[in-house]
């Protein structure tokens, strides 16, 4: 487990290599002749983020000190961090990262609609923080419906699971176990978005549209586990049983991509019978 110390330490590590990469005369200073270490000094840095030179050291120093979010907007801006490097700031010195760099993604990369392709007669699909699906395959709309003529809101994982009828369908009489663990889930991730009003305003909107939703959510249940076997009944092909595998896409924070896997020959066969 990391401790505070070693996140501390490559903080100022990293501090210390983006200020050495950065000239003077990139960051709009005089050059002041020949210096003995490459990069800004760390007074440079301080006066262009505003901070104090002894604040400003200490936190090269890998001290614990309390950062506020505009301190670190103003320092990434003085180091001229991109994104991804600004997110890294955030995430070694305060380990959360500020609202607007929060958004979540509602497309996918055409690699990744590719490997959603390849999966053929499995079904997949890759969902986002907030549980929007935002990339499936042939397979994944044949059995869990079509994607491609909902709206954002229909395609939520979580408003699906608590006011489609089809969906209460599909799933029978594990519909609660699978809703209660989807609320969980979704609760987990409330946790880290509240003061998002996207949250705030879905949370409002189930209330109003599920008699479930709204005598569970308050029973607080946090969960942030995967599911195990699904049972599925679709309408045309019967009985589906998958298990299935869930991974972070690795070049976003916010992506998750599931397979689902038949469990037995009968699902192999009926799901060949729908993709056919």
């Amino acid at each position: 487990m990391e401790t505070t110390h070693q996140r501390t330490s490559q903080l100022a590590e990293f501090l210390q290599t983006r200020r050495a990469r950065l000239t003077p005369e990139q960051a709009g200073l005089p050059g002041g002749g020949r210096r003995r270490t490459p990069g800004l000094r760390r007074a440079e840095v301080a006066l262009l983020a505003g901070v104090s030179v002894d604040w400003y050291t200490w936190l090269e120093q890998g001290r614990d000190i309390s950062v506020s979010t505009q301190v670190l907007e103003s320092i990434a801006r003085a180091l001229q961090l991109d994104e991804n490097e600004t997110k890294h700031l955030f995430l070694l010195a305060s380990r959360l990262l500020p609202f607007h760099y929060q958004q979540p993604e509602m497309a996918i990369s055409p690699l990744l609609q590719t490997f959603l392709d390849e999966q053929g007669e499995h079904p997949a699909f890759v969902a986002n923080s907030r549980w929007d699906i935002v990339g499936w395959n042939r397979a994944a709309r044949l059995v869990f419906g079509d994607y491609e003529q909902m709206t954002v809101r229909e395609r939520n994982s979580v408003w699906r699971m608590f006011v489609s009828p089809y969906t209460k369908e599909l799933l029978g009489e594990g519909w609660e176990k699978n809703a209660r663990l989807r609320l969980a889930q979704f609760r987990a991730g409330y946790g880290l978005n509240v003061e998002d009003p996207w949250w705030s305003g879905m949370i409002e909107d189930l209330n109003k549209e599920s008699e479930e939703f709204r005598a569970w959510w308050p029973q607080h249940d946090v969960l942030n586990v995967k599911e195990g076997r699904k049972k599925i009944y679709h309408p045309r092909v019967g009985l589906l049983e998958f298990s299935h595998i869930t991974f972070q896409v690795e070049d976003s924070y916010d992506l998750r991509a599931t397979v689902n896997l038949p469990y037995n020959d009968e699902t192999i066969q009926r799901m060949k019978q729908l993709l056919h």
